[in-house]
């Protein structure tokens, strides 16, 4: 009897959340497709010209303008239609993707044309995100918040280990044009699923039409000044962003420079990171409400940074990579799944876009400086200072010696560095105090 009532559960929550299984599924599906294109276009990027600042700089390009305008784009979402915002902003990314590839099929495609590219797709992300975020919110009831979480790690994880293996075998058989037309073909199934299949509701209390956009912006910065917890966790999230998008510029000129790495070697350690988040979507989907949220996610950071960069930085070997990949990226979900469900259970919703867009701005602008930091500390930095070393010196002995070496000295210093960030932020009251606010949290 009580394994019929938790199966007929079971059922019923699958019905309520019909409208959102079907807008996760289908974007996750086409974020397959973009994941698989921006993968190409790294390798190719970095092939070209053998530059991590280069390569790093195809980030930069794509935060840049997100973190600029997010917070107008927030007050737009709050006025405009959530479901035409989402659609128009995949076809204008769609049709980048269609001038990428007739660009490379002419002999023409530069590495500028790309950062044009990603500058116009980071636009549209801008746009698109708070209208998702709210979207999200709209079609799902708040007891569901933190398994949406898990849901949507579920699919970054599960993208995580197939982009690379598809990307490389796709490439290898037949070349970036299928690559990109697996591409399109997701889209429009993202496309015509949020046209034709799911409701968005509209909002209840909708923002007034004349509500200037400046004051409309200026609420969400003003919400967030009276939220001293919350502004707490956005700037620790900020903190930790910087540490993590420098990683992301060196990680991939270490795994295709170091001795046994290459294509191989960073779609294999790509992939077990991908594992590693899918198997802790699956935890993060299942766990149980914690007692305090809070210590969950700067816990989950506190490891994830003790971990993975101080075996990237003294490994040798791909199974060592693979491994601190792994415990690096383990807890993260959890860690994400509680941090979400502290925003939509404290934002109201009708600021949300509004909130989120300042969000993105505040905790995301150090990302293009961690990416383009990142590139130049490997070129400028710690490679040629690594390359003037004696062959028995001590960082040789530490790090080793040739292309990839300063990338792994450059970890290990990233180590303490993210390390230091959940030390000092664990103490903030202001966060701790979340807690006792909001107890259902």
């Amino acid at each position: 009897m009580n394994n019929n009532f938790k199966y007929k559960d079971f059922v019923g929550a699958l019905g309520e959340m019909r409208p959102y299984l079907l807008l996760w599924s289908t974007q996750s599906f086409s974020g397959l497709g973009s994941a698989m294109t921006s993968y190409a276009l790294v390798i190719w990027s970095y092939t070209q010209n053998g530059s991590a600042l280069m390569t790093a700089l195809l980030m930069v390009s794509s935060y840049a303008p997100y973190v600029l305008l997010s917070i107008f784009a927030g007050a737009l979402s709050d006025r405009w239609n959530k479901k035409i915002t989402m659609l128009v902003c995949d076809t204008v990314a769609a049709f980048t993707t269609v001038v990428m590839l007739f660009l490379l099929k002419n002999d023409a495609l530069q590495i500028w044309h790309l950062y044009l590219i990603n500058g116009v797709n980071g636009i549209m992300n801008t746009v698109q995100q708070p209208a998702s975020e709210v979207a999200t919110t709209r079609v799902l009831a708040e007891k569901y918040y933190q398994r949406v979480g898990g849901l949507r790690y579920f699919a970054s994880s599960l993208n995580s280990i197939l982009t690379p293996i598809l990307a490389t075998a796709v490439w290898g058989i037949a070349g970036m044009d299928a690559i990109a037309a697996f591409d399109l073909f997701t889209f429009c199934a993202a496309f015509l699923t949020l046209a034709f299949c799911i409701r968005i509701p509209e909002s209840r209390e909708p923002v007034k039409s004349r509500e200037k956009l400046l004051e409309s912006a200026g609420k969400g910065i003003s919400y967030l000044r009276g939220e001293k917890g919350i502004f707490g966790l956005i700037l620790f999230l900020a903190a930790i962003n910087l540490v993590a998008s420098v990683y992301e510029a060196a990680f991939p000129a270490m795994m295709l420079s170091r001795d046994g790495g290459g294509e191989r070697t960073l779609g294999l350690v790509n992939a077990v990171i991908g594992i590693s988040t899918f198997a802790g979507s699956i935890a993060a989907f299942f766990a149980k409400k914690p007692k305090s949220r809070v210590r969950v996610i700067c816990s989950c950071l506190l490891f994830a940074m003790s971990t993975e960069n101080f075996l990237l930085a003294f490994g040798r070997t791909p199974l060592v990579w693979c491994i601190g990949g792994f415990l690096g990226w383990i807890a993260i979900p959890l860690m994400n799944t509680n941090l979400d469900a502290i925003l939509r259970l404290h934002v109201p919703e009708q600021m949300q876009g509004r909130v989120y867009a300042v969000r993105n701005s505040l905790q995301f602008f150090t990302i293009p400086i961690g990416y383009f930091l990142g590139g130049f500390l490997v070129d400028r930095v710690f490679e040629p200072l690594m390359a003037a070393q004696r062959e028995n010196g001590i960082l040789v002995r530490m790090f080793g010696s040739g292309k990839g070496s300063g990338a792994a000295f450059l970890f290990f210093v990233l180590a303490f560095a993210g390390i230091g960030v959940c030390l000092y932020f664990w103490r903030n009251p202001h966060i701790w105090a979340l807690e006792e606010n909001r107890k259902e949290c």
